[in-house]
């Protein structure tokens, strides 16, 4: 079973879901709010799992960096790569909400979904394309779904966010 608010968030991205036709099984779980404790709680839900920073440069440009969860983004070479104005920080929770409508522990690359105002541009790690099943969080952290890596590109487009494809440099 899962809380009421959790419902609440995950009925429009079962409607998206349905509509672009993009299977996915879930997961329920307690609340993860950090890969470690992913990885020491989730048990063998199989699949690449996946990192997500929500950046922002000088002139508050936001990117939406998604890769996998093991790799450690340098965020020096990624300003490079995507040409940015000034350092690459990391947005404020506030800004998190504001823009991708989840709480920190909840980042995820469906969340884009909720960005009409298509302010944020998501950066996908180009091993995410092709792995066989991807997992993240569906607008919250109590659960994963798994899908495939080109539902997950289907998903973005659907949504109005073509990805970034890149190789994210790590540091």
């Amino acid at each position: 079973l899962f809380r009421s608010s959790e419902h609440t968030v995950e009925t429009p991205l079962l409607a998206m879901l349905d509509q672009l036709d993009l299977p996915v099984t879930w997961h329920r779980h307690p609340a993860l709010f950090t890969v470690e404790q992913s990885k020491a709680l989730r048990g063998d839900i199989a699949g690449e799992h996946v990192k997500n920073l929500l950046v922002r440069d000088k002139k508050r440009t936001l990117w939406l960096v998604v890769v996998p969860e093991d790799k450690a983004v340098d965020l020096k070479g990624l300003r490079a790569q995507l040409d940015t104005r000034g350092g690459l920080s990391f947005a404020s929770a506030e800004l998190l909400a504001e823009s991708l409508g989840v709480e920190p522990g909840s980042v995820t690359p469906l969340a884009v979904m909720n960005d009409t105002d298509a302010r944020v541009s998501v950066v996908l790690d180009v091993a995410l394309t092709t792995a066989p099943i991807v997992c993240c969080h569906p607008l919250h952290n109590a659960a994963t779904i798994q899908m495939a890596g080109a539902d997950m590109v289907r998903f973005l487009e659907g949504v109005g966010h073509i990805p970034i494809v890149l190789d994210v440099p790590v540091r």
